[in-house]
């Protein structure tokens, strides 16, 4: 049997944060999707529902790759004669994925992505393959970025190694602080260039759990564009070249048979990010998120998930420092930067059914919103999240969305 060394990936969907291309995605497709959530104030991971949509369907490549190999195990022991360049064991498995994209907050244009999914050593049979990942973005508003980024799982899977780059600039609307700013509508265009980085070392301590320091860097500068409401505030740095940076750290526990297409157990993260005057930061501030998944099967090929996701800033941030909604995967169908503010919570379930040929169907619901403090949540200003619409190769369409929670059924 000869192999394809290149793989497309498939339609298959897991949506809010299922960490298969996470960290090195994280790097990659999340960091390129929003830089106000990129430029340190936000976690990397995965913003943008194409990075899941990547990450989730190399389980398809992966699969491939493991009945290769076991065909050819069951023709070598028949005794058949097959040329040596056959035998030939491959130790990777690369992943391409032009992802389109459409993006209330960034337009609509594409994601090219390349990833190699390969095990660090051929002699650890614990450790998860590791992932070397690049990606780009070019949509109609004019954003342009790209991101390279790894993640690697050494000694049996005892330390995690993962770490991104990023590039790039995003056109994007501000629409001021607090729920009450984002229901008015009025917005700021803005265009914001910059550069990230991120370090994470997690060694594996009792029960599952990793722990490990963290480190966030980078630069940006944000001018206005064109048009816009003159009742938003004009950012204070606009035109000046601001740095960021920061010392963390990760906690997390993953408890799923499956990385890549996740049909049972549970992924919890917390991450703090402690940005500094010290540490060449112009601005001190935490940065603080938790998030809870849980995954169930009610059939082979039906997955039912739940996510839970806090998010929290103390000190005086920048306005992309703070929680903003609509990134991360949580609550999908918003606008980035037009609802953000100290606090956020977000919950929400989703179906998922597998259909043949590269068929899905996803339906999915949930809450959330933004305050300016944890006791400040209030029902009449919560953001919900409706059902979604899914064909073949997963061409997408978002409902309209509407801010009150009373007047939202599905």
């Amino acid at each position: 049997m000869v192999l394809n060394k290149t793989r497309v990936l498939p339609a298959t969907t897991l949506r809010f944060s299922d960490h298969a291309f996470r960290r090195t995605t994280t790097a990659a497709i999340v960091l390129i999707l929003l830089l106000c959530s990129l430029s340190l104030g936000q976690n990397t991971p995965t913003g943008h529902d194409s990075s899941q949509d990547a990450s989730q369907s190399t389980n398809a490549s992966l699969a491939a790759q493991v009945s290769s190999q076991t065909t050819y195990q069951s023709v070598h022991s028949s005794g058949l004669a097959i040329p040596e360049k056959k035998q030939k064991k491959r130790r990777g498995e690369f992943v391409v994925a032009p992802i389109p994209i459409s993006s209330p907050a960034v337009g609509s244009g594409l994601i090219p992505v390349l990833g190699y999914i390969f095990p660090l050593s051929k002699n650890d049979k614990v450790s998860p393959p590791s992932v070397i990942s690049a990606a780009g973005l070019i949509t109609d508003n004019g954003s342009r970025a790209f991101a390279v980024g790894g993640q690697v799982f050494i000694k049996q899977d005892s330390y995690r190694i993962t770490t991104a780059f990023f590039q790039g600039n995003l056109n994007y609307n501000l629409y001021g602080m607090g729920a009450t700013a984002g229901n008015a509508g009025m917005k700021l265009p803005l265009k914001q260039d910059g550069a990230a980085f991120l370090g994470e070392f997690l060694r594996r301590v009792k029960w599952k759990f990793f722990l490990g320091p963290r480190v966030l860097t980078g630069h940006s500068v944000i001018t206005l564009r064109t048009g816009g409401s003159v009742t938003v505030p004009i950012p204070p740095d606009r035109g000046l070249r601001t740095t960021l940076t920061s010392l963390g750290f990760a906690v997390n526990r993953d408890t799923r048979p499956n990385r890549f297409y996740p049909t049972t157990g549970t992924v919890s993260e917390f991450t703090s990010d402690f940005f500094a005057n010290g540490l060449g930061s112009k601005y001190s501030f935490q940065s603080y998120r938790a998030m809870f998944n849980k995954y169930g099967s009610l059939s082979k090929n039906q997955v039912l998930a739940y996510n839970a996701f806090f998010c929290a800033t103390g000190g005086q941030p920048p306005f992309y420092g703070n929680c903003i909604y609509g990134t991360s995967n949580e609550l999908r169908g918003y606008e980035a930067g037009r609802y953000l503010d100290r606090c956020m919570i977000a919950t929400q379930l989703e179906y998922r059914l597998v259909l043949p040929k590269r068929f899905g169907l996803v339906g999915f619901g949930g809450i959330g919103g933004v305050a300016p403090g944890g006791r400040d949540f209030l029902p009449q200003q919560c953001l919900p999240s409706g059902w979604r619409r899914r064909v073949a190769f997963h061409a997408e369409q978002d409902l309209p969305r509407e801010s009150s929670c009373r007047s939202r059924r599905r």
